[in-house]
């Protein structure tokens, strides 16, 4: 576990809160269901709108699930810009030599990167020998890793699974000679001005990169906000402009997802259409409707944090408040 001491984060950043667009999240205070938790707003990097709901407020740290893969690819490609890990087309062994022989040990990063290991690892059916639950209550995670088998060959097939987001963290902490927490500390989270946050170890001492990290609202959106940057954040580079253009660059199609047409290094994207015209936004996603949407043509971020945790209307609802702020917001 990593917890930093508070600050608001940098996209407390200039602040310009849009009256109408205040009005529009206020709506939502009426939500029938009380789990709504917080709406951050930017456009050209300052703040249009904020509100909280159900008891949150700006200092209150969020467990946004799954979007925390979505930082673990940032993670990886900032370990590639400063050399620690040599690209994407390495295997898992080059990091983890005890991987050699195992099923996960000659997969590409790239492969982990985007669901397709080839491992017997799938979220949604409970019976998958690499399941995320199986992952969870292994007295040993990284032992567990190097049992599961192989159900297809690397690079053929999008499984969404736990597993190999875990994977991408372990790799990066094994490049880095860190913990991927300290790593993150460091090499994103500081230069974001983000400095209350927490993310779960398991009992390996292994930062869960599959998720399990806890942020502000704000912090949500600081980071939303250098990845439409291109890695620039307030005129300082976090990250390469390459890796967050092959990051959000779709490499899979998903064609039975209400709510993305394709996944790219750990991120969504989705060609919405909203008032008749075509909007493309990638984004990253947690259980419950946890979101940062970045949407480049609008110059916006969408974060939301939620807590409809297991309830598939929490991410209807999260892309319904994504859809009223597009619409209310047409330049």
């Amino acid at each position: 576990m990593a917890l930093g001491a508070v600050a608001l984060c940098a996209a407390s950043a200039p602040s310009r809160i849009d009256p109408a667009l205040d009005t529009l999240l206020a709506t939502f205070d009426h939500d029938p269901h009380p789990d709504l938790r917080g709406v951050v707003v930017l456009r050209d990097g300052r703040m249009v709108g904020e509100r909280y709901y159900n008891g949150e407020t700006a200092d209150t740290l969020h467990d946004v699930r799954s979007a925390g893969k979505s930082v673990t690819s940032l993670l990886a490609g900032i370990a590639i810009d400063r050399g620690k890990i040599h690209g994407v087309d390495d295997t898992i062994s080059t990091y983890w030599p005890e991987s050699r022989g195992s099923a996960i040990g000659d997969v590409a990063i790239k492969d982990v990167l985007t669901m397709r290991s080839g491992l017997a690892a799938f979220d949604e059916d409970p019976a998958s020998p690499g399941n995320e639950d199986k992952l969870d209550a292994a007295p040993d995670p990284l032992a567990f890793l190097l049992t599961v088998p192989r159900a297809d060959p690397p690079g053929s097939r999008y499984r969404y699974n736990s597993l190999t987001a875990y994977t991408a963290g372990v790799v990066v902490a094994k490049a880095t000679g860190q913990t991927m927490a300290d790593f993150a500390r460091t090499a994103l989270f500081a230069p974001l001005g983000i400095r209350r946050w927490r993310w779960d170890a398991d009992s390996a001492g292994y930062t869960k990169g599959q998720g399990n990290l806890s942020l502000t609202a704000r912090s949500f959106a600081a980071i939303g906000e250098m990845v439409r940057g291109e890695g620039l954040y307030r005129g300082r580079r976090i990250v390469s402009a390459r890796w967050i253009r092959d990051s959000l660059a779709p490499k899979v199609t998903i064609a039975n997802d209400l709510y993305a047409d394709g996944y790219g290094y750990l991120w969504y994207s989705k060609v919405l259409q909203v008032d008749g015209k075509p909007i493309a936004i990638s984004f990253a996603s947690g259980n419950g409707g946890n979101k940062i949407y970045v949407i480049p043509t609008r110059r916006m971020v969408v974060a939301i944090t939620s807590s409809a945790y297991g309830h598939g209307y929490g991410q209807k609802r999260s892309e319904a408040i994504l859809r009223a702020i597009l619409s209310a917001n047409r330049s």
